[in-house]
């Protein structure tokens, strides 16, 4: 009869499933190393800003996760423009490629998309903030066919993917 030793709450950790998440642990040190950058800043006479420092975490396709970091960058060459990376999402639907960005406080006029059949490039430049990213796409997509709609903050790019054409049969004489 084997026993095993039962868990007990203190030694349970909720990270310790799937292998471990080693990847978070080094993306919250690196947030840290941000953040100790920009108080250095304030401590040597910089301007005191706002800081938007985040990731999100999904699961893509083939099982893996994906991170995205997104916030301010830690730094600022221009003085008054905050300049951030937006928070992404990418919706892969089997004709089409959504992407969804917040980028607040900016107006419609001051976005600027750049498509390619593997990337969208999204910037903008508004008053006081400034918002730039470079999304790789998970298909190849028609960039004929890019529509974008920009409304309170959310920015949300709809893309047709490029259509798989089936080789033509020849005939041989």
């Amino acid at each position: 009869m084997v026993w095993r030793r039962k868990r007990r709450w203190e030694d349970w950790d909720p990270f310790d499933f799937f292998g471990g998440f080693s990847f978070i642990d080094e993306m919250m040190e690196k947030m840290m190393r941000d953040m100790e950058e920009i108080f250095k800043e304030v401590r040597e006479g910089g301007e005191i800003k706002p800081v938007v420092k985040g990731f999100s975490i999904t699961i893509g396709p083939d099982g893996e996760p994906v991170i995205r970091e997104f916030g301010t960058k830690s730094m600022i060459s221009e003085r008054g423009i905050e300049e951030r990376r937006p928070l992404v999402d990418v919706i892969e639907t089997d004709d089409e490629i959504q992407v969804i960005a917040e980028i607040p406080g900016v107006r419609k006029e001051d976005i600027e998309l750049n498509a390619t059949e593997r990337t969208l490039e999204i910037k903008s430049e508004g008053e006081r903030r400034r918002y730039y990213e470079k999304v790789e796409l998970p298909a190849e997509i028609d960039p004929d066919s890019v529509k974008a709609t920009y409304n309170n903050g959310i920015l949300e790019v709809i893309m047709k993917k490029k259509l798989k054409r089936e080789g033509k049969r020849i005939k041989v004489e």
